[in-house]
């Protein structure tokens, strides 16, 4: 994770954003909410928060961190499932943590 010095020295690590851009006008508020949900309760202490974000683009479902898209809706055509995007999630603000019964199987 990045890191910077505050106004006394010391190193602060800046965790990541999460933020979910969701189509208000499609009713997709409460799917975004319940994915932000799940994303603070798995990723406590390894995110900054999680911002909803309504979208003034129809149709949109896009997730970023940090202003990076990890899933985008309308190029994959469909929704992200909750175990998969707790992986896309954790592959890149924590790579060391195991996701429990949400781990990838191979």
């Amino acid at each position: 994770m990045p890191s910077k010095l505050n106004m006394t020295n010391t190193m602060t690590i800046i965790k990541p954003t999460i933020s979910i851009e969701y189509c208000p006008k499609c009713g997709w508020m409460l799917r975004a909410a319940y994915m932000g949900q799940e994303l603070l309760s798995t990723f406590t202490d390894e995110i900054h928060g999680v911002l909803l974000q309504p979208s003034e683009t129809g149709g949109a479902y896009i997730i970023r961190i940090d202003g990076n898209i990890v899933f985008d809706r309308k190029e994959k055509g469909r929704f992200p499932e909750i175990k998969e995007l707790k992986q896309l999630v954790r592959d890149v603000v924590s790579p060391e943590k195991s996701l429990g019964h949400s781990e990838k199987k191979d």
